[in-house]
This record gives structure tokens, sequence and C-alpha cells, in this order.
């Protein structure tokens, strides 16, 4: 059981890694849509491909758009911090139950 509960954890700490990562990536892309960075640059290419999956659907599923803002930004924020509070949270107890 150790082993699982290891492998338990080594997985939540990752993810939450990742949500954390993503987390910025997100909150790049709304610092720069405040500007107008070049669209060919390649680091806002890499910051715009990586984010926009998770905001075209947000936009698809309701209107997110009041006044010219896009407040699809802050919605995916709210749902990376909700992934990062019960599902890496519930891993990490699980994993600690079974060391």
């Amino acid at each position: 059981m150790y082993v699982i509960g290891y492998l338990l954890l080594a997985i939540a700490k990752i993810l939450d890694l990742v949500l954390l990562l993503f987390m910025w990536i997100v909150i790049a892309r709304a610092v720069l849509s405040w500007v107008n960075p070049d669209p060919f640059n390649p680091i806002v290419r890499f910051i715009h491909n990586v984010t926009e999956p998770a905001l075209y659907r947000i936009r698809a599923l309701m209107p997110v758009s009041f006044g010219g803002m896009d407040f699809s930004p802050i919605i995916v924020l709210l749902g990376v911090m909700f992934l990062r509070t019960f599902v890496v949270s519930s891993l990490m107890r699980l994993s600690n139950s079974l060391l």
C-alpha cells in the first residue's frame, strides 16, 4: 500500500504544479490582452495556443463579455483554483491515508 500512497502523492504534486503553471499562463494572457503584443512573437503565440482551448470552451458555453471586457479568464482561474483545492487536496489526503 505504501507504493500506491507514494504514487498518488506524486500525482497530486505534479497535478498541483501543472495547474499552478497553467494559472500563471492564464494571468499572463489576461495581462497581454491589455496591451497590443506582437502576434508573431513566439512567447505570445505559446501563451495564446495554451490558453485558447479552455477560454474558447468558456466563451462557447456562456456569454462572458460585458462592455467589451472578456471575463472568461476569471472563470478559468476560478476553475483552476477549485481543481487545486478539491482534487489535489483530496489526492494528497488519500495518499496520506495509504502511507
